[in-house]
């Protein structure tokens, strides 16, 4: 979510880059090694968990950070 008064601009011209990858225990009724990641952008943020090796779950939060930054341009062009 963006804070008010923030210029759509302003926040699209802004990319996603991801903040935090770090072990976590397992949620409640999983085992295995879990992660959880934070990505940002500008005042925004998308916390979550994965299962995986630091380096599986790297890989896959690139991707979604690349994609998130993918559609975030088609908006931008689309705002100007």
């Amino acid at each position: 979510m963006t804070k008010p008064g923030l210029p759509v601009e302003a926040v699209l011209e802004t990319p996603f880059r991801i903040e935090l990858i770090a072990q976590v225990p397992a949620p409640d009724g999983s085992d295995g090694v879990w992660q959880r990641y934070v990505i940002t952008q500008g005042t925004n943020t998308i916390v979550g968990l994965r299962p995986g090796t630091r380096a599986d779950v790297t890989f896959q939060v690139e991707d979604m950070v690349a994609r998130l930054n993918e559609r975030r341009l088609g908006k931008l062009k689309k705002a100007k």
